[in-house]
């Protein structure tokens, strides 16, 4: 690389200043030449931003009003930050010194490349994958989205199977970088996702675009997770069946999504039957009000912020049921009735 790219690391926070006291100096400590490390406050009540003014002047804090969430968040920091990538990071993580390098330059290899993600492991278990991301994440025909070393609850250790770069459905927004350019064609993330999977929204979004996401296995960080909601919160519950429809109205053709998205609500009621059974009577609910969200999403007035990316594209963009990442068969009908519990155990065959 000639002339060395400007990178923005940002680290969207909310009332993480244990977070950022244990990690921001391993970010730091980062040897790639041009990088800006910046925290975009969330409208944090515990002092984050004046800690950051103490301890780590040489870091930018860009604040909002407000918790805007993962999605508003992000998309109101980055509006004011000038780099040609960014690298949405989760406070949550650390990294290594020469993390940047590899995924930089691989992005810088094929300009049709609009983002990119490291292998992400276990913070707790180094050796192991971690549940946000892994050695990269697909999703199947109805919408499920998997990663390779971690389907649904079952976390494969890293032994050197998956040590392949290449394209992917998605990258995880825990370690997530994105040419800035592509970022400003798609209009960013999808404000009404608030959090969670808006990072598979955005990439199945630049894959419509005819543009690449990418799976980086010479860069690896840790992610200790579930720092701001824990796997048994009802809101984590109702936001992941909620976007998760959302998901599928936005990137499949208008009766595609209405199929398959029939389907998913006829799924998701067995999973509320599921959760009485086991006497989790709020994440039955919080599976009932994602529902009734949805719907009115829908009936909302105004079109999904994203679309108005598209008279500003010089990149046409399609429904594409093709795309590379995405698998033919259904991955909850292999997991829980084939026991398929490995990415690896999957037919390479079903894959697009």
């Amino acid at each position: 690389m000639t002339n060395t790219p400007k990178v923005a690391v940002v680290i969207l926070n909310w009332n993480g200043i244990k977070h950022l006291r244990e990690f921001l100096p391993s970010v730091l400590a980062s040897t790639w030449p041009n990088l800006d490390v910046i925290v975009g406050d969330n409208g944090s009540t515990d002092g984050s931003a004046e800690f950051l003014q103490q301890y780590f002047p040489s870091v930018q804090v860009i604040k909002n009003d407000n918790n805007y969430g993962f999605t508003g968040g992000y998309n109101r920091v980055l509006q004011r930050v000038e780099a040609d990538y960014f690298i949405l990071l989760n406070s949550d993580v650390e990294v290594h010194n020469g993390w940047v390098e590899p995924i930089i330059s691989l992005m810088e290899s094929d300009p049709l490349i609009a983002a990119a993600a490291p292998k992400i492991k276990s913070y707790a278990e180094k050796n192991y994958f971690e549940h946000a991301g892994a050695a990269g994440g697909f999703i199947d025909y109805l919408g499920y989205p998997f990663c390779r070393g971690r389907m649904f609850y079952e976390i494969e250790e890293d032994r050197g199977q998956y040590e392949q770069s290449g394209e992917v459905f998605w990258a995880s927004g825990a370690a997530m970088f994105v040419k800035k350019e592509y970022w400003v064609m798609a209009d960013g993330f999808d404000d009404r996702f608030f959090a969670h999977m808006e990072e598979i929204d955005l990439c199945w979004r630049l894959k419509n675009m005819g543009l690449k996401v990418m799976y980086c296995a010479e860069s690896e960080v840790y992610h200790v997770g579930g720092g701001t909601l824990n796997t048994e919160n009802p809101f984590k519950t109702y936001l992941n069946f909620r976007n998760n429809l959302l998901l599928l109205k936005n990137n499949l053709p208008f009766w595609k999504a209405l199929f398959i998205i029939s389907i998913r609500i006829f799924m998701d009621l067995l999973a509320i039957f599921r959760f009485l059974n086991e006497g989790k009577r709020k994440d039955a609910w919080a599976v009932s009000r994602a529902h009734q969200n949805f719907v009115w999403q829908i009936f909302k007035s105004g079109s999904p912020k994203v679309r108005k990316s598209e008279s500003n594209s010089d990149v046409n963009k399609t429904y594409n049921s093709k795309l590379k990442g995405m698998y033919k068969g259904s991955i909850v009908w292999d997991f829980f009735v084939k026991k398929k519990r490995t990415f690896s155990a999957l037919d390479p065959a079903e894959f697009y």
